[in-house]
């Protein structure tokens, strides 16, 4: 389906103003017939007058029937759009603001009108002017950018572990027709094909760094991970759900993580394999250290030859050291007043 723009339909306020104009003709045509049939009725030899008969007759069909044309003015805010179609068949979308005139007979589709979201726009907090707002929009379509908030889901990444995650999702309807016509609810749609985005990227990738994972498709083994490859990962997701909804007649603006998290089943066990990996890391630079400033030491004794020592002595000075510094207590000195050998 073939989105069709209307133009030069911009004539609401004219035909409001004749329509109104026409009832004002009707109910002065329908007074001036009704005593020009009391006067020809009231003369000596009257009867009734056919001429007052007949714009009787047409003034009270106007009156009675002509609020149908009435049901062809529609009035569109900025942003927004209204699909017509006449007896089933699409003739065309209203898109920008103003006060327009088609036929009567036309009407807006929006399938996807009542279908609430957890996304700007469709948050009902259950306020009476939200309600009258949303009631008055009718079949009208947002063409501004919304912002779906997928819910969190559970999903396991590329190691088998689980992980939940939540995306936000940056949109907006670009073609009414395909929207309206070639899905069945598009809203619904795009959340389903946002899960659907979601589950397909995450697997790839490992939750945090791990060796020999290949998150690219080019078979070399790469430091890709959901936690520290953040800004690929929702590129990724972008593209996978515009694949799937450009269909639609959707372009997604924009996605984004906005939750990532461990399990909670496994949370407490991951949190302990990081503290872990903090630790050694840390023991490790202060293992580093320790050996330069031990290897310092002893450099600066032999330079300035404050005092010479052997081997053995070096081997207990090295010891003492390095329990000094590596230690995660602060050491206890004792005081040698003997001689040193």
């Amino acid at each position: 389906m073939k989105e069709k723009i209307l133009d030069g339909k911009k004539k609401g306020m004219p035909m409001l103003l004749l329509i109104l104009a026409l009832y004002v003709v009707a109910v002065a045509a329908l007074i001036w017939a009704a005593i020009r049939e009391e006067a020809a009725e009231s003369a000596w030899f009257g009867g009734p007058d056919p001429l007052a008969i007949m714009v009787m007759v047409v003034c009270i069909a106007w009156l009675a029937l002509g609020w149908i044309f009435l049901c062809g003015l529609k009035v569109l805010k900025p942003q927004e759009a209204l699909v017509l179609t006449l007896f089933g068949k699409y003739i065309g979308t209203l898109k920008g603001e103003g006060f327009y005139y088609v036929n009567p007979f036309c009407s807006g589709v929006n399938p996807a009108a009542q279908t609430k979201l957890n996304q700007s726009g469709d948050v009902d907090g259950g306020k009476a002017e939200k309600k009258a707002e949303a009631q008055a929009a009718g079949k009208k379509i947002s063409l501004k950018i919304m912002t779906l908030n997928n819910n969190r889901q559970k999903i396991n990444d590329c190691l088998g572990n689980p992980v939940e995650i939540g995306i936000a999702v940056m949109w907006r309807v670009v073609d009414t027709a395909k929207a309206v016509f070639d899905v069945d609810n598009y809203k619904e749609y795009l959340s389903l094909q946002c899960d659907s985005a979601l589950r397909n990227i995450v697997r790839i990738y490992p939750y945090d760094v791990a060796p020999n994972v290949d998150t690219t498709g080019d078979g070399v083994a790469d430091e890709g991970s959901l936690r520290g490859s953040s800004e690929v990962v929702a590129a990724r997701i972008k593209e996978e759900i515009q694949s799937k909804v450009a269909q639609a007649g959707l372009e997604i603006i924009e996605a984004r993580i906005t939750y990532l998290a461990y399990a909670p089943e496994i949370a407490a066990v991951m949190l302990q394999r990081q503290q872990a990996s903090a630790i050694i890391d840390a023991r490790k630079m202060i293992v580093d250290g320790a050996v330069g400033m031990v290897e310092m030491a002893l450099e600066r004794l032999s330079e300035k030859q404050v005092v010479e020592l052997d081997e053995e002595r070096k081997a207990a000075m090295v010891s003492n050291l390095l329990v000094v510094l590596c230690g995660n207590r602060d050491a206890q000195p004792v005081v040698n007043s003997g001689s040193l050998y």
